[in-house]
């Protein structure tokens, strides 16, 4: 069961049978028949757009009765047919197609596709059985490829018609990749002989076109993968032709198989191809180790009437004991580069663990000096706090101080001043009792003297009268007045 999406901006253009008669073609070399099947309402378009083909996961692409339908797909007609050259390759089972829808690549010089709707499931069913697998041309080595295509859809976004639809897978275009695959994963039966991949006619299909038909061909050259180069266990992409290295290396093939769901991967040293959804090999062919041919998988014949007479199912010639020696290389191949993975990954797993018990040990003493930082840090800061508030305390009792120090210089600065009062005035009145008593004395000798006086008159009128110091009198008579004062 197959799906078609065009990714296309062109709209279609309509063909003209008159014109295409008129026109050098590839059948203009020999006599035709004129064209009297051709129905008028038969519509013949064409149209430029970018094919992508998907199949369904889960069911033989080879037909059947539930997967049938009325619309046909020819994966690639060589570009020296014209239209007209198709239409007569088509004979007479061209009479009961309804529409005919020619697609073109300007990616894909060397081939068109085309898709053909039929009013009949039987005439669809009698197109198929006649054509697919006949030459194009007997001279040629391109043979027609048809599937059935159970819807189509057109869409002017690259998005949308490269993603793939739930369930299904994106195969090739390119009609000998198709080939490479297994009949039940391309929907092609069989081939008519091994050319796609021995002789020279390959480049008919693939000078222009297919990135992967190249690189086989490309036998003497060194091809690495395109993202870390290496030249060892090196897979291509079916669909878009991306080289990268196989999983036992740095695995960029299967990374771009998880990037662009593009399953179909070919080695390009033993042409076989894997599935990675499957998750097996998914090829026809196989190299013979006997004389470097390719040769069939399977020898039975696929053809419905059983002997075709054209692939020498029937006969012996070697190729059993080819395919089982291939066989049995493929499977000590694998199993060698299984044993260098699984060894590699126990080296890489037991290293990480190695890696992480250090990263452990380190992180552990990393957390034990940063706790004991953070232990001694939190301690100094505790003995900070403290001396700032011992520090504040001791401030705030040393502002006290000098406050209580400035309080008691003016108070003592107030009993030295009053003290030196006291003891000024105590020295005035020891002065002025001094002067008392001195003048008491003088009384008291001058009374006495008197006295004595008194008895002797005649000894005063002979006295001589002496007079007093000017600069003590001053002070005498100021001092007596202030005591004659107090006294009063």
């Amino acid at each position: 069961m197959f799906i078609l999406r065009v990714h296309s901006v062109d709209s279609e253009r309509p063909i003209s049978i008159e014109e295409e008669e008129s026109g050098f073609t590839y059948a203009s070399k020999r006599a035709q028949p004129p064209l009297k099947l051709i129905q008028p309402s038969l519509k013949l378009t064409d149209r430029k757009g970018l094919i992508h083909l998907y199949r369904n996961s889960s069911h033989s692409s080879l037909p059947n009765p539930s997967s049938r339908s009325t619309t046909l797909f020819i994966v690639a007609v060589p570009n020296y047919l014209s239209s007209l050259d198709f239409i007569r390759f088509c004979d007479s089972r061209i009479s009961q197609v309804s529409d005919i829808l020619f697609i073109r690549n300007d990616g894909m010089e060397d081939r068109y596709s085309v898709l053909i709707t039929f009013s009949d499931q039987s005439e669809a069913d009698g197109f198929y059985n006649n054509l697919n697998g006949k030459k194009f041309a007997p001279s040629e080595a391109e043979v027609c490829h048809i599937l059935y295509v159970m819807s189509v859809e057109h869409t002017e976004f690259d998005e949308v018609a490269a993603e793939a639809p739930t369930g299904f897978t994106e195969l090739p275009t390119c009609p000998i990749c198709l080939e490479r695959l297994d009949p039940d994963t391309s929907g092609i039966v069989s081939t008519l002989c091994d050319h796609s991949f021995q002789c020279s006619c390959t480049s008919k299909w693939t000078y222009l076109s297919c990135q992967v038909c190249r690189l086989c061909q490309q036998q003497d050259e060194i091809l690495n993968c395109s993202i870390c180069g290496k030249t060892e266990n090196v897979w291509a992409c079916l669909v878009c032709g991306f080289v990268g290295c196989g999983r036992y290396k740095e695995g960029h093939s299967i990374r771009h198989w998880k990037e662009t769901h593009h399953c179909y991967s070919l080695d390009l040293r033993t042409q076989q191809i894997w599935d990675y959804v499957g998750d097996s090999y998914v090829h026809r062919l196989n190299h013979s180790k006997i004389d470097g041919k390719s040769v069939e998988m399977s020898t039975s014949c696929l053809s419905h009437q059983g002997d075709c007479g054209l692939c020498e199912c029937s006969e012996d010639t070697g190729i059993s004991g080819a395919i089982f020696n291939s066989k049995v290389d493929s499977i000590v191949i694998e199993y060698n580069d299984l044993l260098a993975s699984q060894l590699k990954g126990q080296r890489q797993y037991y290293e990480s663990l190695i890696v992480e018990a250090r990263s452990k040990q380190e992180s552990s003493i990393a957390e034990a000096v940063e706790q004991i930082v953070v232990n001694t840090m939190q301690e100094l800061q505790n003995k900070i706090e403290k001396c700032e508030e011992e520090k504040s305390g001791i401030t705030e009792v040393n502002t006290k101080l000098i406050k209580e120090q400035d309080t008691w210089r003016k108070k003592v600065k107030e009993i030295e001043e009053r003290e030196a009062a006291l003891l000024g005035s105590k020295d005035e009145m020891i002065t002025d009792l001094q002067e008392q008593i001195r003048d008491i004395t003088v009384f008291i000798e001058a009374k006495k003297t008197l006295k004595k006086m008194s008895s002797d008159t005649d000894g005063i009128r002979e006295g001589t009268v002496l007079p007093v110091p000017i600069s003590a009198e001053p002070v005498s008579s100021v001092r007596r007045q202030k005591k004659s004062n107090r006294r009063k």
